[in-house]
Order: structure tokens, then sequence, then C-alpha cells
């Protein structure tokens, strides 16, 4: 009964009415949309209505004349927010949501430029790079705020560099206390942690001539936002749009608005040639040498020594596990050994930070598998680590990876998602190895196995090239791939390079 009525007592002071007369409304009826009611029946103390619905209502068309544009869909949309205005100044507050599968940024700088010569007089929930009032003092702001104390300023820049605050400010009176912020610049996609995929802050902004009325609203320009080894993004003007709502902070069911909103709409572009932050490389149990990464994948310096236009030499799967500057020696041999020609000017590295492999490891009639392993070459943990393949002819016959999580995106043609369980979440970064004077260095690695059935893809041939991804991703960064694939006619290797990391981390 609960769900279907509802009882509201009111208290209040009679006047104007003498016993026996009861203090009565004139009438009652409902005000909801599309409902019909007739005039109320009264018995002595008691008023009742039976309402109905009105199947002559119609829909009221909108006013059109102060229209807003749509909100768009974007891999980041950024809303600014004017929640209060006055006449000098305005509260905004800046909301980051990553609706990118894929998308991701770690310590993101979010960067604009102020056309009305505006500065950030206090921040919530974020800081700028450079506290500076100087900027105010000896330009427009301190000729026309003659009498203003400039010193609690936080920042007087055309172009400001805004940074996230790290977890332990969450809870901070002063610059804290902000809902989805506070998590050191971090923004995961929302299919690997929902509460991670949006950030907020706000700031105090004051205006100048002849901007001096609250409807007087400009939002900055030329926004960017970039993170540390993320992919890159581009992003639009800001666009007007209907005003933002939000909860009433009573907890009351009342939604308040926004004074003011734009959206700016960030997505991410495909890296250049040689100018990406991962690399690929493939190798088959039906073929000895591994292809590797491509030359210069990553870019090369321009008064490199090395070829930066050589494709890259095959290697033996041990060559994998150090670095390329260790390299030389192995691929040298293994190109004896397989009677191919050497160039003399030897090609450049992939100068990846990241790399992976993809190893088809078996074959069978019902069945296959694939090997994937990480390799950090950097001086960096990667936190909450992800990667994802696009397997356009063995999408359907993905069964299960078994070191890690996997998920099949909806959103995303035959993309496969994987990320770390539970302790493994983090991607270790390069280290010294056993004889750190004269051994290489040891890169982080993961490693999972993972297997696909045939019964969804009967047509597909493993020999021919079918097993291999043709997208691969690191933390949303699209990775450089081979420009081949190994070969079915190779001579098949009885060491894998399963049993050659689990060895390495036995002596280690």
């Amino acid at each position: 009964m609960n769900q279907i009525q509802v009882e509201i007592d009111l208290t209040g002071t009679q006047f104007g009415v003498k016993p026996p007369g009861v203090p009565m409304p004139k009438t009652i009826k409902l005000l909801n949309d599309g409902f019909k009611c007739p005039n109320p029946t009264k018995k002595a103390s008691n008023m009742y209505v039976c309402c109905v619905k009105d199947p002559k209502f119609k829909n009221k068309k909108k006013d059109d004349s102060n229209k807003f544009l749509p909100r768009q869909y974007g891999d980041l949309n950024i809303v600014y927010d004017v929640l209060q205005a006055y006449g000098n100044n305005y509260l905004a507050q800046v909301t980051m949501d990553n609706d990118s599968p894929l998308g991701r940024l770690d310590n993101w700088n979010l960067t604009w430029e102020w056309k009305r010569n505006e500065f950030i007089y206090s921040m919530r929930g974020a800081y700028t790079l450079k506290k500076d009032f100087s900027d105010c003092i000896y330009g427009a702001q301190g000729q026309y705020y003659k009498d203003f104390d400039f010193t609690p300023v936080m920042n007087c820049e055309k172009r400001p560099i805004i940074a996230d605050l790290p977890p332990e400010m969450e809870n901070d009176d002063k610059i804290g206390k902000l809902p989805f912020c506070c998590k050191n610049g971090t923004l995961l996609p929302p299919t690997m942690n929902a509460t991670k995929s949006h950030a907020i802050f706000q700031l105090q902004v004051f205006k100048m001539p002849p901007d001096l009325n609250r409807t007087a609203l400009f939002p900055p320009q030329s926004w960017k936002i970039n993170g540390f080894l993320d992919p890159e993004y581009k992003c639009g003007p800001p666009v007007r749009v209907s005003p933002s709502t939000f909860p009433d902070p009573s907890g009351l069911l009342a939604s308040t608005y926004a004074v003011a909103s734009w959206q700016v709409v960030c997505n991410i572009t495909r890296p250049k040639l040689k100018s990406s932050r991962c690399c690929v490389s493939f190798s088959a149990f039906y073929n000895d040498s591994v292809v590797p990464c491509n030359t210069c994948a990553c870019g090369c310096d321009e008064d490199a020594a090395c070829d930066p236009d050589a494709p890259p030499l095959l290697l033996p799967s041990e060559a994998l596990l150090v670095p390329f500057d260790n390299r030389t020696a192995k691929a040298k041999a293994w190109a004896k050994l397989k009677h191919r020609d050497v160039p003399k000017r030897l090609p450049c590295g992939d100068n990846c930070g990241v790399s992976i492999n993809w190893h088809v490891s078996s074959d069978y009639r019902k069945g296959w598998t694939a090997r994937i392993t990480l390799f950090n070459w950097a001086d960096y943990t990667f936190k909450d680590w992800f990667t994802a393949v696009r397997m356009d002819k063995a999408f359907d016959g993905y069964e299960k990876v078994y070191s890690f999580n996997g998920t099949k995106l909806p959103k995303l043609k035959n993309t496969i998602f994987f990320e770390g369980l539970p302790g493994l979440a983090y991607l270790l970064p390069i280290s010294d190895g056993k004889d750190p004077e004269n051994g290489p260095r040891v890169p982080g690695k993961l490693q999972s196995v993972m297997s696909f059935s045939k019964k969804h893809t009967p047509d597909i041939n493993i020999m021919s090239g079918d097993g291999f991804p043709t997208r691969v991703y690191f933390n949303g960064e699209e990775c450089s791939l081979p420009t081949e694939i190994p070969k079915g006619h190779g001579h098949r290797s009885r060491v894998s390079l399963l049993s050659l990391v689990l060895l390495a981390v036995m002596v280690m």
C-alpha cells in the first residue's frame, strides 16, 4: 500500500471558522501533466476527488527560441558549468568523463586559454602547476583591481596548466571534499572502473571589463589534455549546451541547474607513423624466427648512426628478453644461421617503453591457443594497466584467458579487453639483472595464455596468419604492428618463449 498511496499531514492555525464549521481547502487536484480532475466532493471533514487520464492531452512543444545545441558523444567529454555568477566573478565546475572503453589518462594535465583576461582566484579538487600572481600585478588585472589583494590568487597565466590532487588531499576542508576528485590524475575506462572514469574540480574565476555583469559569461578556449604514456587527445571548441542538472544538496528529489554550461569533446587520435609509444612483435610455434617491432616504431634520433628506414632483423625468441642494445650479436648470429643477409648499416631499434609479444602457441582440430607477453622497458611502474586486441577473424572463437581478466567489448568491433587480476595490476619497470655491471637489464614482464575454439570460426586458418591481431592497444595507446607475420614454412623450435621466460624468472 505504501507504494500506491501517500499521506501528508498538515498542521496550521484556524482563522475565521467557528464551530461547528470545519476548515477545508477550496479545492484539491493533481497537477501532474496528462490528468483531469473534476470538482472535489466534500463530506464533513473529508474531501476527495478521482482524477483520470485526459485522452485529449498533448505534450506542449518546447520553446525553441533559446534552443541549445545537443550534447555530443566523444572519447573524453568535458563540461564547463557556471554554478554561481556575480558581477565580477563566478564559480565554475569542470567535469571530465572518460566514455571510451579504451581511453585512459595518467597524471593528466589540462590546459586552456583565457581570451578575456580572466584569472583563477582559487581552486578545489585540482591545482595549477604554477602558483604565481605576478602576471596580474603587472598586467591589466592589476590596473583595474587597484586595491585588490592578489596574494591568495592561484594563477594569472593566460594558459594555466591544471593537474589533479593526490589522494591524501581528498578530505582536505579547503581544497578537497569533491566527488571524483583527488586521484593523482588517473582516468580509467568505465569498463575497468566506473568510479575512476570521472574527475571534477571547481575554480573561482575573476573577470575583467567589459564583462562586469553576472550574465557576461565566456568559457576558456583552446582546450588540451594529455597524460603520461597515454593516447593523444584532440579537443574541439566549447559548445553552449543546456544547463547541467545536479541533485539538490538537501537530499530532496529536487534538481538544481547550472547558470550556464559548455561542452568540450575530446577524441583519441591514431598515432602517426613512427610516433607510437608501444609496439608489437609476432611469433608462432611453426616458425623459429620472431618478427620484432618495427624500426623506429616509437621514433628515432635524427643523428642516429643506425638506419631508421631499414626493416628490422629477425630474432631468435630468447632475444626478446634483453634490451635492443644487447640484441645485435644474437641478431647477426641468427641471420647467419638462417642464411639471411645483414646490412652494413644496421636498422635502428624500436625505442618503445612498452613492447608486446603475441605468440601463436598451438593449433589443433577443435581450437588453438595464443600467448601474450608484456615487456616494460621504462623506469616506470604501470598501475592498473590494460591491453586490448582486435581479432577480426578469431573474435567469435575466444574462450578464456588464464592469468588475466578478459572481456569482450560490445561497443568496439572484434575487440578483447585484458587487465590484471588482483595482485597483478602492476607492470613493474626494468631492473638490473643478476650481474648489474656486465649483464643486460631485465624488463618487467607479465604473461598469459588464452584459448580459442573453432566452433564458431570453422574457416580460420592459423598457419596463414588468422591467429594474429589486427590492432593492439596498451593503456589506450594504439601500438605499432609488424608489417610481416611469421610464415608457415619455417622450422619449428623445440624451446618456446614461455619456457625461456620461466627459466629467466627462476634464475633471477
